[in-house]
This record gives structure tokens, C-alpha cells and sequence, in this order.
């Protein structure tokens, strides 16, 4: 989510080779978008090619997130002209600061597992996560028209000739409320993810969503709505509130994901980028300064 934060609508974000030089972080200058699971060629050319981006926190990943990419593709399959290509996940980086963060390198590296795990077309896209500064969502999209559209020139179709991708965000239906209530997203961020690009939304329970589009009619013809046919509840913050309590979250997160949050003690107190390696060495320290004391 991206609230009041923005630039000018239609504008593409500038990732010019200089810029890419002289602004952005150290680690930005090894890192390479991930094509490997992309689709290289169109099956159908008479149909629009389209990649599905989910931006977030993802801490922890869980069956959910995975759940939408599919159910989105179905959708897309059988209630419009659409042809899915790919599909990425996009965690936000550490300047996002938001409560229960793990830190980028935890949850890309969980994002990671998960996809390569339980997926044969999904992927991680680590560009927004390592960037020292909080990039809206208007720009991690345009980070994606760059490299798929501009880049690699779009995709191929039997003819020879390249199509250009349809970029689409995909997300739950709590943004569409907060993209409908009044101060939280800037109009040009509005009208640059809902206008240029366009959003498939999962409908949650609880989620009123018919009073949301109400709000959003100038861009309704870019807004999918996807029913879940099967009702899944589960988010980042229940698994959260689960591990804190020392609950089991087997069959709601992949089986890897969770072994390397075991591994790596997170989500066990508000700290969750804490290790539990750490915890162990202070408890072993103020144990032997302890005993050091009492002889």
C-alpha cells in the first residue's frame, strides 16, 4: 500500500543505467530480475498476455498468498481473454517498518522457499525489498513494466512478433477499502495503479466490497474481483499471533517456511527478526556471569 506517497500519474518510473549507478544501494548492483519461470512464448497470440504482481509484507509467507496466484489464474482462464505468463511476489523492504517486520533477508529468503517448493510458475522478485528507501506501490509496478515490456520486449507470439504484458496488482480485498476510503492513497497513485495497470482482488470474508468499488466507478473496468469458492481466512498477522503463542501452524504455512522460522527463532517475541541462537548465547552469558559471581 502506498498512502500518499506518489508520483505523478502516467509518469513511468525513470531506471535509467545512470541512476541505476549513482542512487541506489551497493547490493542493487548484483541484483538481476528473475525470468527463469516465465513463460517465453505465448500459447494462444489472439489473447492478452498478463503477469500478476502481489506486493507485501509476507512475514511469514503463507498458503494464502500462494492460494490467490492460482485462484487468480483460473479466473483469469475462464472469465476473460487473458493469458497468465507469471506471476511474482514482491516483499516490501525493512523501511516499511511495519510491527511484526522480519527483516527483508528472512522473508525473501521465505518467500523463496515457499515458491520454489510449491510452484513451477511463481516468483520472487527481490528488487522492492532491497532498497533503502519504502518504494510505493505505483513504482514497484513500473519497476516491472520496465523489465518485462521495455527490457524484454514484451513476449513472444507464434508469428514471430512480441506482445506487449498487461502488469496487473494482486491483492486482498481489504485494499480495495482502503483504496475507496478518503486520505489513505493519493489520487495519483489511483489512477496510475488502477488506470495504467489495473488490480485482480480476492474477496475476503467480512469484507464488504460492493461499497468499495462504489467509490472507485473511474476505474472499475480495470478492477477483477475473484470469489473464493473455498473460504481461506488465514493472514501474516494470525500466523504471527500463533508462533508468539507457540501454536501449531502446520498446513496454514508450507512445511519449509516453517522449519526456517524453527531455525531461525522468529516471531517468537515482538522482535521478529530476533534468532534464537542469540537468545541462547545471551541466556549461556548472564549464566556463567552469574556462576562467575557466585564463586
Amino acid at each position: 500500500m502506498a498512502p500518499l506517497q506518489s508520483h505523478k500519474a502516467g509518469q513511468a518510473y525513470d531506471i535509467s543505467t545512470s541512476e541505476r549507478s549513482t542512487n541506489r544501494p551497493n547490493e542493487l548492483n548484483d541484483y538481476a530480475f528473475p525470468r527463469s519461470r516465465l513463460k517465453q512464448s505465448m500459447n494462444d497470440s489472439s489473447k492478452t498476455p498478463l503477469l500478476l504482481v502481489a506486493c507485501g509484507s509476507f512475514s511469514p509467507i503463507t498458503y494464502l498468498h500462494l492460494r490467490m496466484f492460482e485462484m487468480a489464474a483460473d479466473y483469469a482462464k475462464y472469465n476473460t481473454n487473458f493469458e497468465v505468463i507469471g506471476g511474482y511476489l514482491s516483499p516490501v523492504s525493512d523501511a516499511y517498518r511495519k510491527a511484526g517486520l522480519a527483516s527483508a533477508e528472512h522473508r525473501v529468503a521465505m518467500t523463496r522457499i515457499a515458491t520454489d517448493q510449491a510452484s513451477r510458475w511463481l516468483d520472487v522478485d527481490p528488487w522492492e525489498a532491497i532498497q533503502k528507501e519504502y518504494q510505493p506501490t505505483a513504482i514497484v509496478l513500473d519497476h516491472f513494466e520496465h523489465e518485462i515490456n521495455v527490457v524484454q520486449r514484451g513476449i513472444a507470439m507464434d508469428t514471430g512478433e512480441r506482445k506487449s504484458v498487461k502488469i496487473v496488482l494482486l491483492a486482498g480485498a481489504d485494499l480495495i477499502q482502503t483504496m475507496s476510503t478518503p486520505g489513505v492513497w493519493s489520487q495519483e497513485d489511483l489512477n496510475h495503479i488502477l488506470g495504467r495497470y489495473g488490480v485482480f482482488i480476492v474477496e475476503r470474508t467480512g469484507t464488504d466490497i460492493d461499497d468499495a468499488l462504489a467509490a472507485l466507478t473511474p476505474w472499475r473496468q480495470n478492477i477483477w474481483v475473484i470469489q473464493q469458492l473455498i473460504q481461506n481466512d488465514v493472514s501474516s498477522t494470525k500466523i504471527r499471533l500463533f508462533l508468539k503463542r507457540e501454536m501449531s501452524v502446520r498446513y496454514l504455512v508450507p512445511a519449509p517456511v516453517i522449519n526456517y522460522i524453527e531455525e531461525h527463532g522468529l516471531y517468537e517475541d515482538d522482535g521478529a527478526s530476533s534468532s534464537i541462537h542469540e537468545k541462547d548465547k545471551e541466556s549461556r552469558c548472564k549464566l556463567a556471569a552469574e556462576a562467575s559471581e557466585s564463586g
